[in-house]
């Protein structure tokens, strides 16, 4: 089925063919007609699955016939990323037509962000936070908003947003129509459907606890304190030729963007606590290939789409597999094909069942050969790191052979080391405790 057969308007499916693309996802095939018809659309798809082109088509389809000189269209989503990736898909889809969108997230000056209102940008791509505080002033009108569309609603919701989007409904007409799009369907989420939507059409196109099905996906058992030493070994290797490293903390993404740095790693890292100015500017890096590694966490790392992401690695893994699947889903997008490593500690074996439970799937668990999976750690520094250097060695097919339990056959502890790893102490807000003392930042 080509992009002509879902009654777009002629110039958006030129600019679709210009993308490269001519057959539409199964989010696309089924969420842009009911959407084109004026159907209000409830829809759970997969990261990766081509969803933002499944709201983006339609409205723009929409706005194209239409009065000009107020904003017509509204989309909400969770972080400054998103909302950029989402205002650049735009601009692609819309470069044979005179409909022109605006951005609008917090960290930056709201100079440039209340002069799109002024003009009446047709489309304005925002997260709820900053939208709200531009809506202070009555040069924000979106009386005139005829389509909303909440993209990652589940995620929204997730980092305390529904009060927000209450309040931003209330500015808006009541007769409009409804695109909601969520990768799950939370009790939560269930309860603002009924709220915001009319007999929408219901689309859930593949189970969300599944990653893309061109995802490779290995394990690699690995101690905490020989994380860092291992993920420089991975990369060193040569076949990884670009990665998306998570972390679960900013200060362990520092931390291990340093480490790589200092090996002569073009590195560069993104997190809540970096600048907006300095967040576009690592992600730009990444994307045009500059940065070979970026280190991020979970909530930056939202809307982080790179075109041939050739690796994704859980250097930590996350707190829920609904985060496992959306972690992966950054590689093998569009039906493409990519690897996700994770490393996994002794201590993070009760996680690594419920994924695995969740998935429906026994992850492979591989080795690196030639690594030293005993080698201690010394104090003064990731540079003195005891263990194996790759030197080009690897045997031939990667390098990474099967392993039950993800240690070398006759391997085991060193003499005198404790015979259980341990989780390090959590803080009284949650989050991990971490020592400063040299390469020792790494035993998590």
């Amino acid at each position: 089925m080509p992009f002509t057969t879902l009654g777009l308007h002629a110039d958006l499916v030129r600019a679709v063919n210009d993308l490269g693309f001519t057959t539409p996802t199964p989010i696309q095939k089924d969420a842009i007609p009911a959407a084109v018809a004026k159907r209000d659309v409830l829809a759970s798809s997969a990261t990766g699955s081509g969803k933002t082109a499944a709201f983006l088509l339609p409205v723009l389809h929409h706005l194209i016939a239409g009065t000009a000189g107020k904003t017509r269209a509204l989309v909400l989503t969770p972080t400054r990323e998103l909302a950029e990736q989402i205002y650049q898909d735009l601009n692609s889809l819309s470069r044979h037509t005179q409909i022109k969108g605006a951005v609008v997230y917090g960290g930056v000056g709201m100079g440039p962000q209340r002069r799109a209102f002024e003009r009446r940008a047709a489309i304005i791509v925002a997260t709820p936070g900053r939208l709200l505080d531009h809506l202070q002033y009555s040069y924000a009108d979106l009386s005139g908003v005829e389509m909303l569309v909440l993209d990652e609603a589940d995620r929204m919701l997730d980092m305390g947003f529904l009060p927000d989007i209450r309040r931003i409904l209330s500015f808006l007409p009541k007769q409009r129509q409804t695109l909601f799009f969520s990768a799950t369907m939370a009790a939560e989420v269930a309860g603002l459907t009924r709220e915001l939507l009319k007999n929408p059409a219901k689309i859930s196109i593949e189970r969300t606890t599944k990653p893309a099905a061109g995802v490779e996906q290995s394990f690699y058992p690995v101690p905490q304190q020989l994380k860092a030493p291992l993920l420089l070994n991975l990369i060193q290797s040569g076949d990884i030729r670009n990665a998306l490293v998570f972390t679960r903390t900013k200060r362990r993404a520092d931390k291990l963007a340093e480490f790589l740095k200092r090996n002569n790693l073009s590195v560069t890292r993104i997190h809540g606590d970096r600048t907006q100015a300095q967040r576009l500017q690592a992600l730009d890096g990444f994307k045009n290939g500059r940065y070979k590694i970026l280190v991020a966490t979970d909530v930056a790392a939202r809307g982080i789409h790179v075109e041939a992401l050739s690796h994704v690695i859980n250097y930590d893994l996350p707190e829920t597999t609904e985060d496992y699947v959306h972690r992966v889903g950054r590689t093998a997008r569009a039906q493409a094909t990519g690897n996700a490593f994770s490393f996994i500690a002794p201590e993070d074996e009760g996680n690594v069942r419920a994924i695995e439970r969740a998935i429906s799937t026994t992850v492979k668990r591989l080795t690196v050969e030639g690594f030293d999976y005993k080698a201690p750690i010394l104090s003064s520094g990731p540079r003195q790191y005891s263990g194996h250097r790759p030197s080009g060695g690897q045997r031939s097919g990667g390098g990474h052979r099967p392993s039950g339990g993800g240690q070398r056959p006759g391997g085991g502890q060193r003499p005198g080391a404790p015979k259980r790893f341990q989780s390090r102490p959590w803080a009284r807000d949650g989050s991990h405790r971490e020592k400063s003392v040299g390469v020792s930042d790494f035993r998590g």
